[in-house]
């Protein structure tokens, strides 16, 4: 069940601020997260959680306190601390001998759960173990996504745009090829294994303008494999990604692009009689005089026919 919200009314200009901090905002920043252990977590689920907290911070917090709980079973302590932590996604570490080294990671909307996925750490190798240079905190990885199961299986659907989520950090709209240090790889496979890896960019000199690209891999290695889930329902998913209409682009009418990004307009005009459109005076297309007398008998003939097919009418 969702956390019950009451109407609180702020009694002082901090505690008016603080609320309106909680409000949704048409342009959200980076998505917070917390890890906390579940139920008997075992070492290797504690140090892969400390690793994905340490690939997330500083938008994370690690509660390192156990607590006795099934995420699928009772989901009430996770909305509980998200609400209170102000975090849309979260992980969970567990330990058992039907799930062994058990990590639930899952996101909320409006602070109910929204999506849970159950993986298992087959084999891991801590960020510890690669004795290489590591890149800065809260720097903005590269998401790598291979295999085709990512868009044929809808759980892999699901589990990438968690991924996403939980790596995406803030929106930017150009890119520096020397910003780029962190990449992160996802492998997904046939028989439900995905290969988490994390490299470092080396960028070395190649003789041309552009550089020689090296991967190093700083970690951690992980080899998850794809157990529960508890997906939310089409309209429930429709409604989480919405996007408000303040961030809807205004669709200008008759204005189109072609291919190589050149404006078109449309422009719609009334009716025109040719004949009475001013054109530029020029004394070769001047009439003559008997050109105008002609003109005007033409237009007395035609006054005098319609007054007699008017007096034939009455």
């Amino acid at each position: 069940m969702p956390v019950l919200q009451r109407i609180k009314k702020p009694t002082t200009r901090k505690g008016k601020k603080v609320l309106l901090s909680k409000e949704p905002k048409p342009i959200e920043g980076p998505k917070q997260s917390i890890f906390l252990q579940g139920r008997n977590p075992s070492e290797r689920t504690r140090k892969l959680l400390k690793d994905i907290y340490d690939l997330k911070k500083p938008d994370a917090a690690y509660l390192s306190r156990k607590n006795d709980f099934v995420p699928f079973e009772d989901s009430s302590l996770i909305e509980k601390l998200c609400y209170k932590k102000e975090a849309a996604l979260f992980g969970v570490g567990s330990h058992s001998k039907k799930r062994p080294h058990n990590i639930v990671l899952g996101r909320t909307f409006d602070y109910g759960i929204l999506d849970m996925i159950e993986l298992g750490a087959e084999e891991y190798k801590a960020m510890s173990e690669f004795h290489n240079i590591k890149v800065l905190a809260g720097s903005k990885p590269c998401l790598l996504f291979n295999g085709p199961a990512w868009e044929l299986n809808q759980d892999l659907k699901r589990l990438k745009s968690l991924f996403s989520d939980f790596f995406h950090r803030e929106k930017v709209e150009t890119i520096r090829l020397q910003g780029l240090e962190h990449v992160l790889s996802f492998t997904a496979t046939d028989d439900g294994l995905i290969y988490f890896r994390s490299y470092r960019i080396s960028l070395k000199k190649s003789g041309q303008r552009t550089p020689r690209v090296e991967l190093e891999e700083i970690g951690p290695s992980i080899d998850f494999k794809l157990r529960r889930t508890k997906l939310a329902s089409d309209d429930l998913y429709k409604e989480a990604c919405k996007i408000p209409r303040e961030m809807k682009p205004i669709k200008k009418k008759n204005i189109s692009r072609d291919a190589f990004g050149t404006k078109h307009g449309r422009i719609h005009m009334g009716k025109q009689d040719i004949n009475r459109l001013q054109t530029r005076k020029m004394k070769g297309l001047k009439k003559t005089t008997e050109e105008k007398k002609k003109i005007l008998l033409q237009k007395k003939k035609d006054k005098k026919a319609a007054k007699q097919k008017q007096h034939v009418e009455v």
